[in-house]
């Protein structure tokens, strides 16, 4: 560090660096949306790199057809395909598709919880949502977010399939839509907004309702972490099984365009190869990430939350 003779300049400096510091914590005292997004955004990151391998071999169950095993029809494992990816695409694999996981999910949970954070504020203040206040909030702002993210989220899914091979997620937007068009950027939308915004309203329901049983005192003491995680684990496994089918329905769609016509197609098509246990293929690493990612998310949120001066 310079000194000047006066030590004018040093004094200008520290003064300076106050004001920067006066003026953000202002900025982010003024715009508590901007502290959600920030919390957000920070909960999805970290809970997405942690948990992508579990995405990643839920796509690929969903995207396997049944083997045959002793001459008989029988359904790929999660661990078969955990050692296959392994076996041909080494530790690394498991990490298939972190980018568009990343690009999507960051920005995303960031919207969700800045969208959940305004309604809250604005028309909950100072009382606990009903459960069906909390469905319809946490419907209404996983909508917002997925509808926004749909190209990213065909990337990701593409990406993790295996089947097809892009440069990069910018390159693959490029590819898909002069080949494919709006439709090929929005394919499987509807899928995908029919499984995230019922899973987000009911988990938001569950999450809710579950934290009123915890009593106040331990939610305020320094056992609230694992408090807000078992939370979140009890809601996520019921959201998860309710909106499982959907899931299946979205894959297809999104891998092969231009084989279903329609959410109807699709839905015939799984059910004449697979039956009803086909949609319900790839649940249990679906469920493991989704219900720890989100209590994860959930738990980081209201800690970040804490920190940043929203709660």
């Amino acid at each position: 560090m310079q000194f000047s003779l006066d030590g004018t300049q040093d004094v200008d400096q520290f003064v300076g660096g106050q004001n920067l510091t006066r003026e953000k914590n202002e900025f982010l005292a003024d715009y508590p949306v901007v502290k959600a997004f920030l919390a957000g955004s920070f909960s999805g990151t970290f809970s997405t790199v942690l948990f992508q391998p579990l995405d990643l071999v839920k796509t690929r169950l969903q995207n396997t057809p049944t083997a045959i095993v002793n001459g008989r029809h029988g359904s790929v494992s999660m661990l078969g395909i955990f050692h296959n990816i392994l076996q041909q695409e080494h530790f690394r694999g498991l990490w298939r598709g972190m980018t568009p996981s990343i690009t999507r999910t960051v920005p995303g949970v960031g919207l969700y919880f800045c969208t959940l954070d305004y309604i809250k504020t604005n028309y909950f203040q100072g009382r606990t949502p009903t459960a069906l206040e909390s469905v319809t909030t946490g419907f209404l702002a996983r909508c917002m977010s997925g509808a926004i993210l749909i190209p990213i989220t065909v990337v990701k899914t593409r990406f993790e399939s295996g089947v097809y091979q892009y440069d990069g997620v910018i390159s693959a937007l490029r590819q898909i839509y002069h080949t494919e068009g709006l439709k090929g950027m929005t394919c499987g939308l509807v899928p995908t907004l029919v499984r995230d915004a019922p899973f987000s309203g009911l988990y938001l329901m569950f999450y809710t309702q579950t934290k009123l049983l915890v009593p106040d005192e331990i939610l305020n003491s320094a056992y609230s972490s694992p408090a807000h995680f078992s939370c979140g684990i009890v809601a996520g496994v019921m959201s998860s099984i309710v909106t499982q089918p959907a899931d299946v329905l979205k894959t297809k769609m999104q891998l092969y365009p231009h084989k279903f016509s329609g959410l109807w197609s699709v839905t015939i098509y799984v059910h004449n190869n697979y039956g009803i246990r086909g949609y319900f293929k790839g649940m249990v690493p679906r469920m493991l990430r989704r219900t720890l990612m989100a209590a994860m998310a959930w738990t980081v949120y209201e800690q970040a939350s804490k920190a940043l001066g929203l709660k």
